[in-house]
């Protein structure tokens, strides 16, 4: 019986401790892609506008003929 018990309270809390390590890691997870939101979308702003230089620089290239 005792190692029964002993068994559903490791199984029990062994469940308990990996949903704190999930939680944990998607806490971090969430943090990196809120800190790293500002240079995305920095990134993305200078990106649209080489490429509208570019393609004003070389219309021949885009157009649609």
């Amino acid at each position: 019986m005792l190692v029964f018990v002993t068994t559903v309270v490791l199984y029990v809390f062994g469940f308990v401790f990996l949903y704190g390590v999930i939680r944990v890691g998607v806490r971090h997870g969430i943090e990196d892609a809120e800190a790293n939101r500002p240079e995305a979308l920095r990134r993305r702003q200078l990106t649209t506008t080489e490429s509208r230089d570019f393609a004003q620089e070389n219309a021949f290239l885009t157009n649609p003929n």
